[in-house]
């Protein structure tokens, strides 16, 4: 069990390498990665311009599958930590901010999908 727990642990931090790479070529900056609090964790915020974004990393063997296993109550949960990353973050309010997705699969370019979901604070 402890090894499959450690191979799910490696994929994930190889998606979410990946999906950083490819937000740093389209202009973002990095502001924090797996940003974790008692309410949730957001994988990567990230600002381009004035506009903050939350992004949710996902790692399937379909696109279609990473977009939709973001569920309401984790979408919830990622807004929450949102929050209080803008509390604590003066910057984020000034400008937008949105909640995007990095769908990521081993044989194809990582899929940056902005304003997935709605951010329900």
């Amino acid at each position: 069990m402890r090894k499959s727990r450690e191979q799910a642990e490696r994929r994930g931090r190889l998606a979410e390498a990946s999906a950083l790479l490819l937000m740093r070529l389209k202009g973002y900056r990095l502001l924090a990665r797996r940003f974790k609090t008692a309410q949730g964790e957001v994988d990567l915020i990230m600002r381009r311009g004035d506009t903050t974004a939350f992004i949710e990393v996902k790692a399937r063997s379909r696109h279609d599958d990473a977009v939709t296993s973001v569920t309401p109550y984790q979408s919830r949960r990622i807004a929450s930590a949102a929050g209080l990353w803008m509390a604590r973050d003066a910057t984020s309010n000034l400008g937008p901010c949105r909640f995007d997705i990095v769908a990521v699969n081993a044989y194809l370019w990582p899929s940056h999908i902005p304003n997935a979901f709605p951010g329900v604070f």
